[in-house]
């Protein structure tokens, strides 16, 4: 499980970290140019794969129902969590809960009011959407038998398509545009123009179709090269953060993505009669950090940047401090 573990975060440490270094010297146009690159050339192209090389048979048919519901749930607690916040904070105005100025607590509250609509579409999708296909797939081969390893590739398959590219990117357009421009076919304009699902389609109707062994294997290196360019995009986003209240708020929604939801998901499956694999698969994928596509959705809709690398870098962390926990609990 170490081993695998260090397999999995090498990449991000390694990409991650020469994002950082590389923040200074890079134009300021840069990262949008890069996110917009990879909403619209690099995650279709790394679906297609996906698509191409996945076996569906004798994964459990109600995973992606499960996958479905939790992506709700998610959704469901961390608007609930935002509204609770920010009826504190309007209270916190007229009457505050804690004396001093200089206290985290009421800078924090007080700052809540002031955020912009994409802060709120942030907060949920940071919640909502984990990296189910790059750190969720890495660790299950080590965790669970080879028998349920369908369950961990559909749960993979739905968050991408349904989650991210789905549900995530109608959030992601009714928050990053204003309130008086918003209409429901702008939404709904957005999510059918979607080049990955586009993509996900045609590279599951194609999966018989032989490939040249050199285009598959082209395939396979501009998918490591389309994870290295997006957690390129998440070191940059790092070094840019000037708003501390960003990680006081992702703190928040990160406890949500690596702590309650997964719980919830790994109780609520032992009410149903599921144990073993099964189990952890659902724990395991419902609580893998978040995901790496939020930032090229920011990018794309002109979220709240901040907020989501700061998230990204907070639930990496809590997987690791909560993953121990999990395999006693679930296992």
């Amino acid at each position: 499980m170490i081993e695998t573990l260090f397999h999995a975060y090498t990449p991000l440490v390694i990409w991650t970290g020469l994002g950082l270094l590389l923040f200074r010297y890079i134009p300021v146009n840069f990262p949008k140019l890069l996110g917009i690159c990879l909403y619209w050339i690099g995650i279709p192209l790394q679906i297609l794969v996906l698509a191409r090389q996945s076996e569906f048979s004798g994964a459990v048919g109600f995973t992606p129902a499960i996958a479905t519901f939790v992506l709700f749930l998610s959704t469901s607690l961390t608007w609930l969590t935002w509204l609770l916040l920010r009826r504190l904070s309007s209270r916190h105005i007229k009457e505050p809960y804690f004396h001093g100025k200089n206290s985290l607590v009421n800078s924090f509250l007080l700052n809540l009011n002031s955020l912009k609509r994409s802060s709120q579409g942030s907060f949920i999708l940071a919640a909502m959407l984990g990296n189910t296909g790059f750190v969720g797939l890495a660790m299950t081969p080590a965790l669970i038998g080879i028998d349920n390893n369908n369950w961990a590739v559909l749960y993979s398959v739905t968050n991408n398509v349904i989650g991210t590219y789905g549900f995530g990117v109608f959030i992601a357009s009714y928050f990053g545009h204003s309130q008086q421009n918003n209409h429901w076919w702008i939404q709904l304009r957005d999510v059918l123009t979607v080049p990955a699902l586009w993509a996900f389609f045609i590279g599951f109707f194609t999966r018989n179709i032989p490939l040249p062994e050199t285009v598959e294997s082209g395939l396979q290196t501009a998918v490591w090269g389309v994870i290295a360019s997006a957690l390129l995009l998440v070191g940059i986003r790092l070094r840019s953060i000037k708003k501390w209240q960003s990680c006081e708020l992702a703190l928040i929604s990160s406890l949500l993505k690596v702590v309650i939801v997964p719980v919830i998901v790994g109780l609520g499956a032992s009410f149903f009669g599921l144990s073993g694999d099964p189990r952890l698969v659902l724990v395991l994928m419902s609580g893998t950090p978040t995901a790496l596509a939020v930032l090229i959705l920011a990018e794309v809709y002109d979220l709240d940047r901040d907020l989501l690398a700061s998230s990204i870098a907070i639930t990496s962390v809590g997987l690791l401090l909560m993953l121990p926990l999990w395999l006693v609990w679930f296992s």
